[in-house]
C-alpha cells in the first residue's frame, strides 16, 4: 500500500487558476466586465487583513476585479447593512465576502442574512446552507470545498468510505461532513465532548481535522492507508502548525496534506472560483 503521498494544495490551486484565467479571457473577448469580488473589512484584525491582501493579490494575477470596502471598528450595523444592500444591487459585483470577526456590537447573523444567496460566495447564508443540507446546487464555504477537492485529487472513490471529521464548526466541520455525505461516505463528526476519540479516528478511511490544536492528531489516531486532511492552522513560535503531527502520520497515511501548503493554499482560489461561478450564473440570468 502506498503511504506518505503529499497532497499539494498549491498544485490543486494552480489547476483552478487555469480555469479562472480561461473564464476571464472569454469574458474579455465578449467585451463585458470581468468577474468582481467585493470584500467587506471592519477594523484591523491581522488575520482578516492578511486574507484580504491575499485575495487582492491572487485576483490581480488572474485578471479578476477585487473591490475592498473598509470600515473602522465603530461602524454601525445599519451602515454595514446599507453597504451590503448597495453591493447586492450593483450588477458589476458578482460575489460578496464579509471578513470575520466583526466588532461585538455588530450582529454577524444579521449581516450574513442580508447578503443575496446568489452573491454569497463564502456559502454562509441560511439558504445556501439549507441547499447544501438538501444536496442542491449552492455555494459551499471555500475551505470545505478545498477539502473535498483535495480528497477527490487522490482518485480514491469516497463512496462507502468511513470519514471522520474532527470539529463541528459551521464554516468547516459541518459543511465538510455534508459534502462527504453527498458523496455517499459514512460520516462521523467528533468534537470536544466526544468519548474514545482515538478509537473513532483509528477507524477512519478519511480523517479530517479542523479544531486548531497543533499536533493533536498523532500516529495513534490514524489507520494505516487513511487519507488525512489537516485543516488546522495555529501559529506556534512564529510558525504555522497544523492539527496533525505531519512527520509521524506521513509514515502511516496513504495521502496527507501539509501545513502550510495544503488546504489553506486552495481556499483563496476556491473563493475566486466561487466568484466566477456566481458571475457565470448571473450572466445566464440576464
Amino acid at each position: 500500500m502506498k503511504v506518505g503521498t503529499i497532497l499539494s494544495g498549491i498544485e490543486l490551486a494552480n489547476e483552478y487558476k487555469k480555469k479562472i484565467r480561461e473564464i476571464v479571457y472569454e469574458t474579455k473577448e465578449k467585451g463585458i466586465p470581468v468577474p468582481c469580488l467585493a470584500a467587506v473589512l471592519v477594523g484591523n484584525d491581522g488575520g482578516s487583513e492578511a486574507y484580504v491582501k491575499n485575495q487582492k493579490r491572487v485576483c490581480e494575477k488572474l485578471g479578476v476585479e477585487h473591490k475592498l470596502i473598509s470600515f473602522d471598528n465603530d461602524v454601525t450595523e445599519e451602515e454595514l447593512l446599507n453597504t451590503i444592500d448597495e453591493l447586492n444591487n450593483d450588477v458589476n459585483i458578482n460575489g460578496i465576502i464579509i471578513q470575520f470577526p466583526l466588532p461585538k456590537h455588530i450582529n454577524a447573523k444579521h449581516i450574513i442574512k442580508k447578503i443575496l444567496p446568489s452573491k454569497d460566495v463564502d456559502g454562509l447564508t441560511e439558504l445556501n446552507f439549507a441547499r447544501l443540507y438538501k444536496g442542491e446546487r449552492c455555494f459551499t464555504p471555500c475551505t470545505s470545498r478545498a477539502v473535498l477537492e483535495l480528497i477527490n485529487k487522490t482518485g480514491i472513490n469516497i463512496e462507502g468510505k468511513h470519514a471522520v471529521v474532527v470539529g463541528r464548526s459551521d464554516i468547516i466541520g459541518k459543511p465538510v461532513a455534508l459534502l462527504l455525505l453527498r458523496n455517499n461516505a459514512t460520516v462521523t463528526i467528533c468534537h470536544s465532548k466526544t468519548r474514545d476519540l482515538i478509537d473513532i479516528c483509528k477507524n477512519a478511511d478519511i480523517l479530517i481535522s479542523c479544531i486548531g490544536k497543533p499536533g493533536i492528531i498523532t500516529k495513534d489516531y490514524v489507520k494505516k492507508g487513511a487519507i488525512v486532511i489537516d485543516v488546522g492552522t495555529t501559529r506556534v513560535d512564529g510558525k504555522i502548525r497544523g492539527d496533525v503531527d505531519f512527520e509521524e502520520v506521513k509514515e502511516i497515511a496513504s495521502y496527507i496534506t501539509p501545513v502550510p501548503g495544503g488546504v489553506g493554499s486552495v481556499t483563496t482560489t476556491m473563493l475566486i472560483m466561487n466568484t466566477c461561478d456566481a458571475f457565470l450564473y448571473q450572466e445566464q440570468k440576464k
